[in-house]
């Protein structure tokens, strides 16, 4: 064997923690960014976990927690096929013009309590809204059930209601009411 292909290769105790450093380094950075991606993901399939049939609820203190936010009122606002009408008591007066009425009722707000997937947790809940002196009602949408005030009325009437909710320990925030 001739001395040509014989070569050696010397590390030093401070090279071979370096290339370990930065193994572990990248191996971490890598760990993270997939826990990031999965993260967000996740969060734009929000119900795929629940139509799959997963085990994976949140509580109900958690999903108030969600509720707190002001943006949720935005994403709410799709209109509720399923919502109970309630019948007009009397009739409007003949100088009130079309638009005045439809005006009119994109101004009535109601406050939701819940949504959950759990019809056994929202009608709990409705329990707990009605031993507070509040009249409910559930309505299904979508695998969702939704529970919500069974009155509606201008937005400052509902966050006065939303503040005595939240004095007797159930948070809620405003939707549309149909």
């Amino acid at each position: 064997m001739s001395d040509r292909d014989a070569q050696t290769v010397v590390l030093s105790r401070p090279t071979v923690l370096l290339v370990t450093g930065v193994g572990v380094g990248l191996l971490t950075l890598t760990y993270v960014l997939g826990v990031q991606i999965g993260k967000q993901s996740a969060a734009l399939r929000p119900g795929l976990a629940r139509e799959e049939g997963a085990e994976s609820m949140l509580s109900l203190d958690e999903q108030l927690k969600q509720f707190d936010h002001q943006e949720v009122d935005k994403a709410l606002k799709a209109p509720d096929p399923l919502k109970e009408a309630k019948p007009q008591e009397s009739k409007p007066e003949a100088t009130e013009k079309p638009a005045d009425k439809v005006e009119a009722k994109s101004d009535l707000w109601t406050l939701q309590l819940l949504a959950t997937s759990d019809e056994g947790e929202a009608k709990r809940v409705a329990a707990k809204a009605k031993a507070a002196g509040f009249k409910t009602t559930i309505v299904q949408e979508k695998k969702q059930f939704k529970l919500r005030l069974a009155d509606s009325g201008p937005r400052a009437d509902m966050d006065a209601r939303a503040a005595k909710l939240k004095a007797k320990g159930l948070a809620s925030f405003a939707v549309k009411a149909e």
